[in-house]
């Protein structure tokens, strides 16, 4: 195994722990709600499911809450992609650590052979197609009639600059992954599995259809609030998302978000999300899993599961809820082979969608001195991966990385673009810089921050974003409230720019999320566990 692959998976496993003690410090407050008297501990116990599931089944806490009165199974999730979760169980990382897995596609698994026999009892629950959710004012604009739209005539707007969107991450999100396959898939005019000559087929229109996203992120949930957020800053929003349809809907209701939900009439790819049971769980947790895919199979719970999350059930004798479409749609079908996947997933990271431009804003003062500014080298060389490294572990070709260390000042500033043609030299320069980091000074966070965002006028047509990591609270420079008033005479286009801050050593929990709920980013721990740094920064790779 690649030192590279190593660290990956080290991350990951990182942000398995820190989601698990996260889970386990909360207060009991039924299934889906994990038991603080177990605080943690991660080990099985009778009636309590450890379930690995994709981010956006937050949303089925009151009827696993009911399934837990029907059935006296707790549910005890931990979120993590949908990709990120297949390394885990494909890797074997997940055996004795989880009982079972509930994602929105188990497609990707079966990619992998060998995963085959750690996998047993493989149920759909629920369905969602990817959709595409667009405000009512640009339908109305392109005149287009919902159900007669076609991935086509969505290039076709992007093209003539009337349509840009939002979409997740394919390497890390399932939503992102199915809107890519969906879009391949029709834009080749590909009949059956999509093959490596399909993609190259569409390459040059999907770079076009992918000109049109401006907005990018790990997590469904993130996205639709960046959604919200860039609807009020002028300039800064975009006029669709691509994402699950039960997504777009429940915008609809719970943010009044205003989206006409169309799913395109030459073919989609459908979330089955299977309740799928590990081979290596207890006896009883299978049996218990049983019980619960039972229940949520029953009647009850698919009426339950479709009015509350807007998914269409799997029971044909539900109707699903208000809202969802029953006129049908070609299923698009996933690739036949990993190695069409990964391709697809190279070439979107690689050549077509937009280049990212990030700002690394690194605290780099005194308190960092040793073991915490050894973590944060090995974190940021990790990113660098190698120039044979696998799709998203390392940094994206064509992408602009800038490291601004911080002391009591910003000691300096290096900038590199990762060249296609070479990418290790690139990457090497990146590396070197990296190494050279030494600590000293005070920690001016908010002086160092307005450096960056003045660094960014003038950005080219990119994803950016500024990340920061800080093991301490501002001492020295201008404070909040001086940084709150640099932020609001920002001109509206670098308003749109999200912090990532890092919670990381002693660092004000309650100082950086103000930041990143000024900005619009996401706050990222990296308190818990050895290479949890390394996780913080991997996780955040889906939002650049």
């Amino acid at each position: 195994m690649s030192g590279r692959r190593r660290t990956r998976q080290r991350a990951l496993l990182a942000l398995v722990v820190a989601a698990l003690c996260a889970a386990t410090s909360c207060s009991s407050g039924g299934s889906g709600t994990p038991d603080d008297r177990r605080s943690g501990d991660t080990g099985y116990h009778p009636g309590t499911l450890r379930v690995l599931a994709s981010s956006e089944l937050s949303d089925m806490t009151g009827v696993l809450a009911q399934a837990e009165k029907k059935t006296g199974v707790t549910v005890r999730p931990t979120y993590i992609g949908t990709l990120d979760a297949a390394e885990l169980v494909t890797s074997g990382k997940a055996d004795g650590t989880y009982d079972a897995l509930w994602l929105s596609s188990d497609d990707y698994l079966r990619l992998h052979p060998e995963t085959g026999a750690r996998l047993t009892n493989e149920t759909p629950i629920m369905s969602s197609p990817v959709a595409l959710g667009v405000r009512q004012e640009t339908v109305t604009q392109l005149g287009w009639q919902p159900d007669q739209v076609t991935w086509a005539q969505v290039e076709q707007a992007v093209a003539a600059g009337k349509l840009t969107y939002g979409m997740t991450d394919p390497v890390r999100s399932n939503s992102g992954f199915s809107a890519l396959i969906s879009v391949a898939s029709a834009l080749s005019g590909a009949q059956s599995a999509l093959t490596d000559a399909d993609v190259a087929k569409a390459t040059r229109r999907l770079k076009q259809f992918f000109a049109g996203q401006k907005l990018t992120s790990g997590s469904s949930g993130w996205l639709a609030s960046a959604y919200t957020r860039g609807s009020t800053v002028a300039g800064g929003g975009v006029n669709a998302l691509v994402n699950y349809e039960s997504v777009l809907l429940s915008m609809n209701r719970d943010s009044h978000a205003g989206l006409t939900v169309i799913r395109p009439k030459d073919g989609v790819v459908t979330a089955d999300y299977p309740f799928t049971l590990l081979t290596s769980a207890p006896r009883e947790a299978r049996e218990a899993g049983q019980r619960l895919t039972a229940y949520l199979r029953s009647p009850e719970a698919q009426r339950a599961l479709t009015e509350q999350t807007f998914r269409r059930p799997v029971v044909p004798s539900v109707r699903p809820a208000a809202g969802l479409g029953a006129d049908k749609r070609r299923e698009l079908p996933f690739p036949g082979t990993q190695s069409v996947a990964d391709g697809l997933l190279d070439s979107y990271e690689n050549t077509l969608r937009r280049p990212s431009r990030t700002v690394y804003v690194l605290d780099t003062s005194g308190s960092m001195a040793g073991d915490r500014l050894d973590a944060l080298k090995t974190a940021l060389a990790g990113l660098t991966g190698t120039d044979n490294s696998p799709t998203g572990d390392r940094f994206r070709d064509r992408e602009e990385v800038t490291l601004m260390p911080f002391g009591s000042v910003v000691k300096r500033i290096t900038t590199h673009t990762v060249d296609p043609g070479d990418p290790g030299g690139s990457l090497d320069a990146v590396r070197s810089d990296v190494k050279a980091l030494t600590s000293s000074g005070d920690t001016a966070i908010y002086g160092s921050l307005e450096q960056a965002y003045s660094r960014l006028r003038g950005g080219g047509d990119t994803f950016t974003s500024i990340v920061l990591m800080t093991d301490g609270e501002n001492t020295t420079g201008p404070g909040a409230g001086a940084f709150d008033s640099f932020y609001a005479g920002l001109p509206a286009a670098l308003r749109t720019t999200p912090v990532f801050p890092i919670v990381f050593g002693d660092s004000d929990r309650r100082e950086l999320a103000h930041i990143a709920e000024l900005t619009g980013g996401r706050l990222f721990d990296a308190t818990t566990g050895e290479g949890a740094l390394d996780g913080a920064f991997e996780e955040i790779r889906g939002y650049q």
